[in-house]
């Protein structure tokens, strides 16, 4: 049987490229040995560029990646990543970001397969940017980045109702801002709407890793139902932290009902003993959040309107609902169970 390369003519110039892309190749290769990440999506994005300009200047049609991916795999056998699908992916890429700059900048700076996981989710070029800069600060994993991308964080953060902006210095105010999102969500809980206060705070505790990815980075806990004592009165805080870098404490209010005016009451009072009582000369505000199952946005503009300790009020929600189309092709949960159960036979 004649190989792809006997078989079929490609047009003019693909010899040229085919060549060029070789020694761009085995110069990445005594650069890096294209094992620095940077290197390597740059090769990328250079490869995509080089086969986008073909197929917008000389016509070129898809089965010429087909082709170039067999010639690339059989010159350099020892490299994986040159598949066809990645070839795609690769032009896909440099199609995304065709400036050089912002690549050098930023997306280089992000593994490959996180790159690859932004261009499949996430069409819109500033939210895309938006993931590859909080990847970059905060070294998300793979894993961390599908999942604030199926939470939709980009549109979540800065979100809750808050009066930063008229109790705390600008820069506070900013950070704080950022750090609420709007709803927050709970669906890692396996819990029904009509939990009770304490059972969610005990379900948010059990599941602390979760929880602590949902609140963003830089949370610590300082302890839940946190005891207070006020002249001789007990008062106990659901839930304690310390925000490494806003340099203050943070504290959380659960409600299970819509927000009400003096929820905002109760939690100036615990912000007024926690800077009494906690906070250091050096720490900023302490902050509050209060978490309710749902708000009114006008009663709680009324509520914060004349409070004056930082505080911002965000729903929760322990599920999130599907359109019903999509629910109607799911599996039920008997039939997951008895898919689990089969495969248990299989592998027993």
């Amino acid at each position: 049987m004649r190989s792809p390369s006997m078989t079929l003519t490609f047009p003019e110039h693909y010899d040229a490229l085919l060549t060029h892309l070789k020694a761009q190749i085995r110069t990445a290769q005594v650069k890096a040995a294209l094992s620095v990440n940077r290197e390597l999506v740059m090769l990328y994005w250079q490869i995509g560029t080089a086969i986008l300009q073909q197929q917008q200047h000389q016509g070129w049609g898809a089965k010429v990646i087909d082709r170039l991916s067999a010639d690339l795999r059989q010159s350099f056998p020892d490299m994986k990543g040159f598949a066809a699908r990645n070839l795609r992916y690769m032009r896909a890429f440099a199609e995304a970001y065709p400036d050089l700059e912002l690549v050098q900048q930023l997306v280089a700076d992000i593994p490959w397969g996180h790159n690859v996981r932004l261009l499949d989710r996430v069409k819109n070029l500033d939210e895309r940017l938006w993931y590859s800069r909080q990847t970059i600060e905060h070294g998300w994993s793979r894993h961390v980045l599908e999942h604030q991308i199926d939470a939709d964080l980009y549109h979540r953060r800065g979100q809750a109702l808050n009066n930063f902006d008229r109790t705390l210095p600008p820069v506070q105010s900013d950070l704080a801002q950022d750090l609420l999102k709007d709803p927050y969500h709970f669906d890692f809980l396996n819990l029904r709407d009509d939990v009770q206060e304490r059972d969610l705070e005990r379900a948010l505790l059990q599941s602390i890793s979760a929880f602590l990815l949902e609140l963003g980075v830089g949370f610590a806990l300082v302890g839940n139902q946190y005891h207070l004592t006020v002249d001789g009165d007990d008062f106990y805080i659901d839930l304690l932290f310390y925000h490494l870098a806003l340099r203050c404490y943070v504290v959380i209010d659960l409600k299970i009902s819509k927000f009400e005016p003096e929820f905002a009451g109760k939690m100036n009072f615990y912000l007024a003993a926690v800077d009494e009582r906690l906070r250091h000369a050096d720490d900023q505000p302490s902050i509050g959040i209060i978490l309710c199952k749902g708000k009114n946005k006008t009663v709680v503009e009324y509520a914060l309107r004349d409070i004056g300790r930082p505080m911002g009020v965000a729903e929760y929600q322990l599920t999130r609902s599907l359109p019903e189309q999509w629910q109607e092709q799911l599996p039920s949960v008997e039939a997951l169970q008895a898919k689990l159960e089969t495969r248990s036979l299989d592998l027993s």
